[in-house]
């Protein structure tokens, strides 16, 4: 795939005219453009731009409500729950974040959930809005079966993305993983290119392990990261998910055949209120020089998560922000209908 370089204001106000487009207000269409761009600019193309017809497709078969927004079920202090009322995804889980943060910002924790809502795209998207106001945020959300609980041959269990983030002045720790070993967006990209994954991604239909992202896509028998650790891990944030927001676990979102009406967590702690500040760059610090001063078997050195972050952002403001040029001719085309 050949890609082209978009400035990123270009991309943003291009997908922004294409959500105003389907009956999507100013204001929300515009954080909701600059959501799907800012992943591509920070270099996770397999969950920006790469999405956007895919979530177009559900407002047009009526699975994403573009109107609706979330309404309060239960607001006791520090914990609030929301019904997303199958509104847009990441936009909901935007705004429990920023409830999250002012939550905090009173309380020093606060937990904020939500029901029926829809795929978030990124979710390190919510991790750095927590950072980036200076708080240390934790979010989760169940998704649609697409891996096996551990010995099973059918897919039963979400993988579950968890996002943990912690601010820091030299550059925030953000850590976004899904609990399958390889993201389906990562796979869904890997197969458009023909190529097969870098290690072990899932199971064939006969049961072993194959680097075969087609074949993993079509089963939804993605491998657990960390084998039956991940397997029993992503289980419990799906437990917990459902029961902090009363709403759907993986098994009922699996029901309707697409990856609508799933719940999500929003945690968050404000340092300054919490009287954290005089120790936590220190501490962050400390473990991160402690990390670089690893020797390796190659000539690579090791990372902390989201530590190429804002290096690719700054370079991609400056140079343009990677699309491929088959999608960007679809977005020129949506554009022009």
């Amino acid at each position: 795939m050949i890609d082209v370089q978009i400035p990123f204001e270009k991309l943003k106000d291009m997908l922004q005219e294409i959500l105003l487009s389907h009956g999507i207000s100013q204001q929300r269409a515009g954080r909701c453009a600059y959501l799907f761009a800012q992943a591509d600019l920070d270099g996770v193309r397999s969950h920006g731009v790469n999405r956007f017809f895919l979530f177009l497709d559900f407002i047009k078969k009526g699975l994403v409500d573009p109107k609706k927004e979330p309404t309060a079920l239960s607001q006791l202090g520090m914990f609030e729950r929301w019904d997303g009322q199958g509104g847009i995804g990441n936009l909901n889980a935007d705004f429990a974040m920023n409830r999250a943060i002012q939550l905090s910002k009173e309380f020093g924790i606060s937990c904020v959930t939500l029901l029926n809502t829809n795929h978030w795209m990124r979710g390190g998207n919510f991790g750095w809005q927590a950072v980036e106001a200076g708080c240390i945020g934790i979010c989760f959300t169940n998704t649609i079966p697409n891996m096996p609980a551990w010995g099973g041959s059918e897919p039963k269990i979400g993988n579950n993305p968890l996002v943990i983030a912690i601010p820091r002045a030299k550059g925030p720790v953000v850590l976004d993983m899904a609990f399958s070993q390889f993201a389906y967006g990562k796979m869904s990209i890997a197969q458009a290119k023909g190529e097969q994954m870098p290690f072990d991604a899932g199971f064939d239909d006969q049961g072993n392990l194959t680097k075969d992202p087609g074949t993993v896509i079509k089963n939804h028998l993605g491998l657990p990261a960390g084998l039956w650790k991940g397997s029993g891990l992503s289980m419990l944030l799906d437990v917990l998910a459902s029961v902090l927001s009363g709403g759907n676990a993986s098994f009922e979102v699996g029901k309707s055949g697409h990856e609508t009406a799933v719940s999500q967590v929003f945690l968050c702690f404000d340092p300054d209120k919490l009287e954290l500040t005089d120790w936590l760059d220190t501490k962050v610090d400390a473990v991160i020089e402690d990390l670089k001063t690893s020797s390796t078997f190659g000539e690579k050195s090791v990372r902390y998560p989201g530590e190429s972050t804002l290096k690719i952002r700054k370079v991609n403001l400056k140079n343009g922000v990677p699309i491929s040029e088959s999608i960007w001719e679809k977005l020129q085309n949506e554009l022009n209908k």
